[in-house]
């Protein structure tokens, strides 16, 4: 299996209405979201010889959900999550790029440099959709 990551770095504000501290208070983070792409077989021929997935074509896919969601956004706005947390951010970026046929095998949110949450949908990897945005 490879397996390549792509990271995304945004600048985002939010809050989390139900915590029982600080954080239910509007505030932001330097965020940056991973998103894990694997694939049993590279590409064969073509502009992606020897690539699982072009990592230009993975930022381009993701540029929508950046500039219109994530990147200088209140998540609590534009998301439309009751809360926003690393945790629900992962599964709304995982969902977003399944839209565009690019099915990622997880993201990891960090939220902090010692935070971090991880949305892994599929337990077993064959289990993962083949079919991305590139081979359509």
């Amino acid at each position: 299996m490879f397996r390549i990551e792509k990271d995304l770095p945004f600048e985002a504000a939010h809050r989390l209405p139900h915590h029982d501290g600080k954080c239910a208070r509007l505030h932001g983070h330097s965020w940056k979201a991973t998103m894990i792409y694997t694939g049993p077989h590279l590409h064969d021929g073509g502009p992606q010889d020897g690539m699982l997935y072009d990592f230009g074509r993975l930022k381009e896919a993701a540029r929508d959900l950046l500039d219109n969601y994530l990147d200088h956004h209140d998540l609590n706005a534009t998301t439309l999550l009751p809360s926003p947390t690393s945790e629900a951010l992962a599964k709304f970026i995982w969902e977003y790029m399944a839209t565009k046929r690019v099915f990622l095998a997880a993201v990891v949110v960090q939220e902090t440099c010692t935070a971090r949450a991880r949305y892994e949908p599929f337990s077993d990897p064959a289990s993962i959709p083949t079919k991305a945005s590139h081979d359509a």
